[in-house]
């Protein structure tokens, strides 16, 4: 509903919504707006995802000096995360903070050589006021951010927030499993919607893993193979 809203509507860049996070229009106002939020302008250490939506949000923490982790796509490596660190850009931020130029310019590294996580950004392709998301269903963003809970990095007072059009806030439930985050804040290019406390999933819910998506997790199957022998 949310992508044709969306692709109907004119609002989402080319090739259009359907089947992703949603590149929309005014990306860049959402993203100034968020920085206008007091948490971030308290966050020294972020966290973001690697969609075209969130780019303008990536560009403006390195322009402000904030240290960047990146989700590497499909947490696809046993070092899960790119760090873009203001002070060691080997190239223009613009070119660095893709997927293609983190993977050109920017070190991964695993979740032991992370620093404790100010505030979290994630896409979304559909959100409503009382903060509960859905992506494009393949459950990345939550297991990223379980990760980084069971390594006490993301904590009860880390911030999660995301960046959408209007049109993608919807009213009513959306559908939830245990282990689904919920946003704190909603930001749109007019304004910031602060939700009720979040749920946060206390860590990773293997129950909810099937063994295909550990198996292509590289960091799920280090640790399913640990479990094993425990």
């Amino acid at each position: 509903m949310v992508w044709s809203r969306l692709d109907q509507s004119g609002v989402a860049h080319p090739p259009g919504a359907a089947g992703r996070i949603p590149n929309f229009v005014g990306a860049e106002a959402a993203a100034e707006r968020l920085a206008s939020h007091p948490s971030w302008q308290r966050a020294g250490v972020i966290k973001c995802n690697p969609d075209k939506a969130q780019l303008p949000v990536r560009l403006l923490a390195l322009a402000e000096g904030k240290r960047l982790y990146m989700a590497v796509p499909r947490i696809a490596d046993i070092q899960p995360f790119y760090l873009l660190d203001p002070r060691n850009l080997t190239d223009r931020p613009e070119r660095i903070v893709t997927s293609e130029g983190a993977a050109r310019h920017a070190p991964k590294v695993g979740v032991g050589e992370m620093p404790p996580v100010d505030l979290v950004i994630c896409g979304s392709v559909a959100v409503n006021r009382d903060g509960a998301r859905i992506g494009k269903g393949a459950g990345y963003s939550d297991i990223e951010v379980a990760l980084l809970t069971e390594a006490g990095l993301v904590s009860p007072s880390t911030i999660l927030a995301t960046t959408v059009h209007p049109l993608q806030i919807v009213n009513g439930p959306i559908p939830e499993a245990a282990h689904d985050f919920r946003v704190d804040l909603i930001v749109t290019p007019n304004e910031i919607v602060e939700c009720p406390p979040a749920h946060r999933p206390a860590g990773l819910y293997w129950d909810s893993l099937d063994p295909a998506k550990v198996a292509a997790i590289p960091v799920l199957a280090a640790r399913a193979a640990t479990r094993s022998k425990t």
